[in-house]
């Protein structure tokens, strides 16, 4: 397996004007080859639709998307038998006065059911493990923290 890789998209506005800041479209087409389009838009604080997806709310889906992909490899590796998992994740994201802002913190929250009540404390470390090894959660300047729940069936 290479050690680099690379991704690309293709991202549109097809807005007609940025004459005043209440009058422009935020909307805009996120293309990635091979793959359904994503309609997308600004946080509906900065005047977009709320019914689209956000560049906020994109980070944190790929932060929880990460590690129950990682989660679930380490798992399936391990021999532990996931039933289901699901993530209450949230962020917080603080602006300055600047006009800019940052994310502070994502809080994961996933929760996680195992077949076999003999693996519930491994399969409880490898939320560790999956945050080590998500590519996104290495790649923020943030802080990461998880708050799992696992249990048997």
């Amino acid at each position: 397996m290479a050690n680099e890789h690379s991704y690309s998209l293709d991202l549109e506005w097809r807005g007609d004007h940025t004459r005043t800041y209440e009058g422009y479209t935020r909307e805009h087409i996120i293309r990635i080859n091979g793959k359904s389009e994503l309609r997308a838009t600004a946080d509906p604080m900065f005047r977009g639709d709320a019914a689209l997806h956000n560049p906020e709310d994109l980070l944190l889906a790929a932060l929880s998307g990460c590690h129950l992909l990682s989660y679930l490899a380490l798992c399936a590796r391990a021999r532990i038998d996931v039933r289901s998992y699901r993530d209450r994740a949230s962020g917080t994201l603080l602006l300055t006065a600047d006009g800019g802002g940052r994310f502070t913190e994502v809080v994961l929250r996933p929760e996680v059911v195992v077949a076999d009540a003999a693996m519930l404390e491994k399969a409880r470390a490898f939320h560790d493990a999956a945050h080590k090894y998500c590519f996104i959660a290495s790649s923020v300047n943030f802080p990461v923290r998880h708050e799992a729940a696992v249990s048997a069936v």
